[in-house]
């Protein structure tokens, strides 16, 4: 097993959430505290430093990938280090194994940043049609914006920034004090801004006079999703898949794809709780 990285010194189990701890009760106490401390260090990091963020989560599942909280971790700082691929991987088996669905906004994202805007479409459709709460569904129709933007469907982007907005939306026939609605209100003014539509400077300015000062999380840009594939900074698996599409056949590689890709996880996630038996080894000894 790989040490990982160094823990610092400020790295206290007793920072993590009770829950989490009590999800580390099984296993034996000095890895337990190893893990532990890769977590509040990853937790710590992932704004700051997001790739050695990745580094202690991963060394954490080194140690006990049989924990959902603790694939979970991975799967979320890999998301804000931009290793779109793994944060899927992640959140998939996180779901499986602990049945959680609120990181439907954020796997649909991920096949957005991997080049895969008609999946990302699907999974949107599909958590849409489950009547998510609010604050979900901000997160879904966000995804669902800038994958029609992906997809260069502008028009169809702006409808539904609008009907999120509630249709023929104005700056001051929204309620900006809601968080929310700010932040669709910044991703509509970019969106006009890139249309070139003289309305995205009244609502600019509105988001502006409504975001907190002290609020990094609505600011314009905040709100475009992860970068495409082929651009500065996206992951190597994303570039892969943009040149696989050369074929023309995007959305029959797509949806392939992605069902081999569950079947992987669901595979993976059963070895780890028992209910299969795991490849045998043809490797010779």
């Amino acid at each position: 097993m790989a040490p990982g990285p160094d823990l610092p010194d400020w790295a206290d189990p007793r920072d993590l959430d009770p829950s989490v701890r009590s999800a580390l009760r099984g296993l034996e106490s000095r890895n337990a505290d190893r893990v532990a401390r890769h977590l509040v260090t990853a937790g710590t990091l992932v704004d700051e430093d997001p790739d050695l963020a990745l580094a202690h989560a991963r060394a954490a599942r080194d140690r006990a990938s049989r924990i959902a909280v603790v694939r979970e971790a991975v799967g979320v700082t890999a998301y804000h280090a931009g290793d779109y691929a793994e944060a899927s991987r992640e959140l998939r088996a996180y779901r499986r194994m602990s049945g959680d669905e609120s990181y439907r906004a954020v796997l649909a994202d991920c096949e957005r940043a991997l080049g895969r805007a008609e999946v990302a479409l699907r999974l949107v459709r599909e958590a849409l049609a489950e009547g998510p709460d609010p604050a979900e569904t901000v997160e879904l129709q966000l995804v669902e914006a800038g994958a029609r933007q992906d997809l260069g469907e502008a028009p169809a982007a702006r409808l539904v920034l609008e009907g999120a907005l509630g249709g023929r939306p104005t700056p001051s026939g929204v309620d900006l004090t809601d968080e929310g609605t700010l932040r669709l209100a910044s991703a509509y003014a970019d969106l006009l801004a890139a249309a070139g539509d003289p309305a995205a400077d009244d609502w600019r300015a509105a988001v502006t006079a409504a975001t907190p000062d002290d609020d990094d999380d609505v600011a314009f840009g905040e709100e475009e999703l992860p970068e495409v594939p082929g651009e500065p900074d996206a992951p190597a698996e994303a570039t892969a898949e943009e040149a696989a599409d050369e074929s023309g056949e995007v959305d029959e590689v797509d949806e392939e794809d992605g069902l081999d890709f569950d079947a992987d996880v669901e595979r993976e996630v059963a070895e780890l709780l028992g209910e299969v038996d795991p490849p045998e080894d043809d490797t010779p000894h």
